[in-house]
């Protein structure tokens, strides 16, 4: 038996370290929480994605009754701007939560594996790493990809 280890690099920054085009993601995310219709989990998800063209599309989670039939604000965001710009490459995410108590996340909210999965369709399509920025109210994370964030990830490059 061999055993490894899989580590990944990212930084940890405030709000005041990032770059302009950083604050207006994570702004964007933070303001598309409000937009989240959570009325089952309560918890709100808003995420905002900077495409190549130099817009940027909010997406938020729109939860149903019916569950799994809702949407997470990664995959809401992603398929909007996919579905508006379609020629248009992302070039990073911002992700921002609310917890069930109305506040923002202490710390940053990772997107759930589905969204992964389909968050790194985009960035191979974009052909280039499509940084992610995980935006908590105290601490934010900076990744350089979103593979960084999917081990063993399902994609052919």
């Amino acid at each position: 038996m061999k055993h490894l280890t899989l580590t990944i690099d990212y930084d940890e920054l405030s709000y005041d370290e990032l770059t302009d085009t950083e604050r207006l993601l994570v702004d964007t995310a933070r303001e598309a929480t409000e937009r989240s219709y959570a009325p089952y989990s309560h918890f709100r998800v808003g995420a905002a994605i900077l495409l190549d063209n130099g817009e940027v599309v909010p997406g938020s989670n729109q939860e149903n009754v019916a569950f799994p039939s809702g949407t997470c604000a990664e995959r809401s965001a992603c398929f909007y701007a996919a579905a508006r710009y379609p020629k248009s490459k992302f070039k990073a995410i911002a992700i921002a939560a609310r917890g069930t108590d109305g506040e923002f996340t202490p710390v940053p909210t990772a997107p759930c594996g589905a969204c992964r999965q389909a968050l790194l369709e985009y960035e191979v399509l974009a052909g280039e790493p499509v940084p992610v920025i995980l935006a908590g109210r105290d601490v934010i994370y900076r990744l350089p990809s979103v593979i960084a964030s999917l081990p063993f990830a399902f994609v052919e490059f």
